[in-house]
């Protein structure tokens, strides 16, 4: 299993080696009616993503230890491997999220009220304000935070690799991990799912 998507030609290389294992790529070749060089690509890249290993004089087998490992932590929940939310109430002043920032030495805040989750608010929001040389003081956070429903979150629920493609299609460095309430429109904060908690699952992967 892999965030990237395998081409059909691909998946039936895996089956073949599968079922024959150790085979060569002349082999493959053979059963797939194609000659060697149309296949060295896909080979190179099943090869590359850890799902064949190629054993000189020998032929193709699967790394079944590392799918199996990349198997059992990819379909893992967000809530099983989430970190702790920051988050502020979005009547309180700038000032006391920027003292939240450097306390708790996050990337963004998450922004509460009486319906759960209204905002999200990052280092650059609180540098805009504090350029435009306002009072930190006398202005709350939701005068500068992204507001709700424009912040991009992930359910608690959901799968890692949804949460990472979501990282990386919005180019953002966290999700707020939530449970909603739809019946009362009541979004909780549960946690977060940051790059940090991806790099820690690749580095999982690899250690394994």
């Amino acid at each position: 299993m892999s965030i990237i998507n395998l081409s059909k030609r691909q998946l039936e290389i895996l089956e073949i080696v599968k079922e024959a294992q150790p085979v060569t790529g002349e082999n493959i070749a053979g059963e797939l009616g194609l000659t060697r060089a149309a296949l060295r690509s896909d080979l190179s890249v099943l090869t590359q993503l850890g799902y064949l290993a190629a054993r000189p004089k020998v032929g193709y087998i699967l790394q079944e230890r590392i799918n199996i490992s990349a198997e059992k932590i990819l379909k893992k929940k967000v809530s099983q491997v989430m970190s702790i939310a920051v988050v502020i109430d979005d009547k309180e002043s700038l000032h006391n999220a920027m003292v939240k920032f450097f306390l708790e030495d996050v990337g963004s805040i998450f922004a509460v009220n009486e319906k759960g989750l209204s905002g999200i608010i990052s280092r650059k929001d609180l540098l805009k304000s504090a350029i435009g040389e306002k009072d930190l003081n006398s202005v709350p956070v939701s005068m500068a935070m992204t507001r709700m429903p424009n912040v991009v979150t992930v359910d608690e629920n959901a799968n890692v690799p949804e949460a990472i493609n979501k990282l990386i299609v919005h180019e953002i460095d966290s999700l707020p991990v939530v449970r909603t309430d739809e019946k009362n429109g009541f979004i909780e904060i549960v946690g977060r799912f940051t790059k940090t908690n991806a790099t820690k699952l690749l580095a999982e992967l690899i250690k394994n």
